[in-house]
């Protein structure tokens, strides 16, 4: 008991220090008041807004032969997979999990009633958009190679989670993740190689702290600021640009945490191999850029080549656009998360484990 009451001074101690370093220097004053929005430059196979391929579902109630020729001329194009439901109801649950990206619905009567229902997941408004613009051609032009009956036909579309389709909806939660990414990650590069460049470090090498506790030192109070910048956009978010917030404030917490487990282990991994600041600065930014392009913030990853897609999979900023994402449009909650929550921890634990290794 004595020992860990000794650490807790310590730590104590030394918890003070950083939130006055970090809040008296006008540098890090700036990145945690004033964080900065990265404009993504469209490069690569990754800079694409084309809908090149999409999981869409079919409740087809009338079952004719012109509604199955239809859906054979949409699937024909090579774009789309074509999933059948039995009823909109399986096909709504389809699409609160993800696994397709639109509905094309024929209702009993369409012989009589020339109206096919086309609906969208709106908490993606861009692609939402290409999607249902692109259905909407299919089924217009197959209509006219077959029996000129496009006049007759009534297209009823609508998007889920985003009925107006406003980019704002999707864009802002996943500022708010980037810009977490962003401040985040230089504090923390930044904060290490202060040390080492003012000549501090080695006076605390000497003191009684250990390892754990000098990491623990440097990433507590940078996590405060963190969480503290997800709590200031999501006011901003909700309050300025009226974004709804459906979910669960637990699980944006939850999901947060796990994120800033990932984005202050990469920033640790920076200040391990940089001697100065600046370098810090460059290898910080070098690290964000991919980080982004490959996220899915801007660029739909089924849309990138298979080897691309693979490296996102190491990428935090891609699990906690779902999550915040989800918790904001889609009421999400603590238990709709588990692989993402999963795989945050994962890098978590990789990055925080290494830093671990490499700082002594």
């Amino acid at each position: 008991m004595g020992r860990i009451l000794h650490s807790l001074v310590r730590l104590r101690a030394l918890f003070a220090k950083e939130f006055l370093l970090l809040l008296r220097d006008p540098r890090m004053r700036f990145f945690v008041i004033v964080p900065p929005l990265i404009q993504l430059v469209v490069f690569g196979y990754a800079a694409t807004f084309d809908v090149r391929y999409a999981e869409i579902g079919a409740v087809d109630q009338a079952m004719t032969a012109e509604t199955r020729a239809l859906l054979s001329a949409v699937a024909a194009g090579g774009h789309y997979r074509i999933q059948y439901f039995a009823d909109m109801a399986q096909a709504g649950a389809a699409v609160d999990h993800g696994d397709i990206r639109a509905v094309v619905r024929f209702a009993p009567d369409f012989e009589r009633d020339r109206t096919i229902q086309l609906i969208g997941d709106g908490s993606d408004s861009n692609s939402a958009q290409m999607i249902l613009g692109q259905l909407k051609q299919s089924l217009r032009d197959s209509l006219d190679q077959g029996n000129g009956a496009a006049s007759l036909l009534e297209l009823e579309d609508r998007a889920w989670f985003n009925p107006n389709l406003d980019d704002r909806d999707y864009f802002v939660p996943g500022i708010m993740a980037n810009v977490v990414l962003i401040a985040t990650m230089i504090l923390m590069a930044m904060s290490v190689v202060r040390e080492r460049e003012h000549g501090t470090l080695e006076q605390l090498l000497v003191t009684p702290l250990a390892r754990v506790e000098f990491l623990l030192g440097k990433i507590i109070p940078v996590a405060c600021i963190g969480l503290f910048d997800v709590l200031v956009i999501s006011l901003i978010a909700v309050l300025w640009f009226d974004v709804p917030f459906r979910g669960e404030a637990l699980a944006l917490l939850v999901g947060s945490g796990l994120y800033l487990m990932s984005a202050l282990g990469l920033g640790l991994l920076i200040s391990s191999y940089a001697s100065t600041q600046q370098q810090a600065v460059l290898l910080a930014f070098f690290l964000i850029m991919p980080l982004v392009i490959l996220s899915g913030f801007a660029f739909p990853i089924r849309n990138m080549p298979e080897g691309v897609q693979v490296l996102t999979w190491v990428d935090p900023l891609r699990y906690y656009l779902v999550v915040v994402r989800d918790i904001f449009l889609k009421g999400a909650g603590l238990g709709d998360h588990g692989f993402e929550y999963a795989m945050m921890a994962l890098l978590g634990v990789s990055a925080m484990g290494l830093s671990l290794l490499r700082i002594r």
